[in-house]
């Protein structure tokens, strides 16, 4: 299922239109040449550009535009002439315009994934974490916050996302991303996970889709209201997790705070429990991010926190971040303050920490966006960058290209 955006000439595309509806895909914008669809990359957001490969609807402007955005740029050419064109700009993706839509098919939804930091490709099972889930106690201390901005970080590097909203307490992704929350993605994916009926095309059917370009990722609502939690068992929760981690290269989850067991105690021992979608997704994941708030109140509850945390998840897949990071809670020198009382009372000798940058905040919840698009040179924007990259993202390595070797000239000796 992808967005596409058309220029093409009237009969072409009226010839495939009913064929892209079929397949699911969604038309954002149906225009004349080239420029118009060039002031509109950014607005609109397509993830494929179908055009026309005349000199009217195709042009190295666009092809270069395309290329920066991460844009597949495909092009129908109706004539030998159309097809010296592309060839001269370096376009690859040429197909016939008389050809059926079963020929453009698998370059719309295809393709080979190019990781934009540069080196090799990557393996799944070279991957730092291809599940983290986003652990925090009670009290907000930024957890669906964090959540989203490491979606779009990792997203932004050329992995595509699944960002889930797992709280069984109630969603909050969907309102921080200004997405409709009226049917839950993630509970609807537990239940089709329950009945073994959750494949690549009913993912695809369920997530909404946060469109911007170079960064766009998947999201999956949480529950609309708190009393629907029994929807997310434990084993569905789980199987849930599974199909999308073989679907998608990275999977961001926003968990609940609660890490109780008392309701183990009740008489009902096959009763579901309130905080199983907390516990499994902690279970899954491969890194467990422990985010807490830089005030006397917010270390207290992460450190409590943090012992009952690794109890359940092995103390080497837990990353503590702590968030909100300032003077004037915590006085002279907030960052050394916070890195000693973590060392005093936890043992915890290594923490990121995210400074407090309230008006950049406020711009992502205003917009309702994320950081990288609401603030990209804030400084919380790029903590939360520098942090996907160094701890959840592979650094591939440098591939070393093999210089040519002139052979040696020798002189020949004089006779």
């Amino acid at each position: 299922m992808a967005r596409l955006a058309l220029a093409l000439d009237g009969s072409t595309e009226d010839r495939i239109l009913a064929d892209i509806v079929e397949h699911g895909h969604t038309i954002v914008a149906r225009l004349v040449g080239w420029r118009d669809l060039l002031d509109s990359l950014d607005t609109l957001g397509p993830e494929v550009a179908l055009v026309g490969a005349g000199r009217g609807t195709l042009s190295a402007e666009l092809l270069a535009a395309c290329d920066e955005r991460g844009i597949r740029l495909i092009a129908l050419a109706a004539s030998d002439a159309e097809r010296a064109h592309s060839a001269q700009l370096g376009l690859h993706e040429v197909v016939d315009a008389a050809a059926p839509w079963s020929e453009i098919e698998p370059l719309v939804s295809g393709g080979v994934p190019v990781p934009s930091r540069l080196g090799d490709a990557w393996s799944r099972s070279d991957r730092a974490a291809s599940v983290i889930a986003v652990w925090g106690p009670g009290g907000a201390p930024g957890r669906s916050t964090l959540a989203v901005n490491l979606a779009a970080e990792i997203a932004a590097t050329g992995h595509t996302v699944a960002l889930v909203d797992a709280d069984p307490y109630g969603g909050a992704i969907a309102p921080v991303l200004g997405l409709l929350d009226e049917a839950p993605g993630f509970a609807s994916a537990c239940r089709l996970a329950g009945a073994d009926a959750l494949d690549r095309a009913e993912l695809e059917r369920i997530a909404q889709r946060y469109s911007v370009p170079r960064a766009a990722f998947n999201v999956f609502t949480g529950l609309v209201g708190p009393s629907r939690w029994p929807e997310l068992s434990r084993e569905r929760v789980t199987a849930a997790i599974g199909a999308m981690r073989a679907w998608a290269e990275y999977v961001v989850i926003d968990t609940g705070f609660s890490l109780e067991h008392d309701e183990e105690l009740t008489s009902d021992q096959f009763a579901p429990r309130r905080n199983a979608a907390t516990f499994a997704a902690l279970a899954a994941a491969d890194r467990v991010v422990a985010v807490g708030l830089a005030d006397p109140v917010g270390l207290s509850r992460l450190l409590r926190g943090h012992g009952e945390l690794i109890e359940l998840v092995d103390p080497e897949r837990v990353d503590v971040v702590v968030n909100r990071v300032r003077a004037s809670a915590l006085g002279i020198d907030a960052h050394a303050q916070v890195r000693q009382t973590l060392r005093r009372f936890g043992g915890l000798s290594d923490a990121t920490l995210l400074p407090h940058d309230a008006k950049a905040a406020d711009a992502a919840i205003l917009t309702a966006r994320t950081l990288r698009d609401a603030a990209p040179r804030s400084p919380l924007r790029a903590a939360i960058r520098d942090y996907a990259l160094e701890a959840l993202l592979p650094v591939p390595q440098a591939t070393r290209r093999r210089a040519f070797a002139f052979p040696t000239l020798r002189r020949a000796a004089a006779g």
